[in-house]
């Protein structure tokens, strides 16, 4: 089972994720808001920065819907990031 938690630093125009494999962390990945995730750019050494606790764009299944949702949602509705993930 994959997952991604997604989050959107608009000021500074980047993308964040956090991936887990079979409950296993992935690491995190950040790549320019116009860019695309792939999965050489997750790092188990990098860490979200704390100033998006309120950039929270949501959960999603696999790598390709984290992406289809930085192309297709240029202003995503953001949130805070969920208690378990902070």
């Amino acid at each position: 089972m994959v997952g991604f938690a997604l989050w959107i630093d608009q000021p500074a125009g980047l993308a964040w994720a956090q991936g887990t494999h079979e409950y296993r962390p992935l690491g995190t990945a950040v790549v320019s808001r116009n860019d695309q995730f792939r999965p050489r750019d997750f790092r188990q050494t990098r860490k979200r920065p704390k100033h998006l606790e309120q950039a929270f764009a949501g959960f999603y299944g696999s790598l390709e819907e984290v992406n289809i949702t930085l192309r297709s949602h240029p202003r995503a509705r953001l949130a805070w990031t969920p208690g378990h993930l902070r």
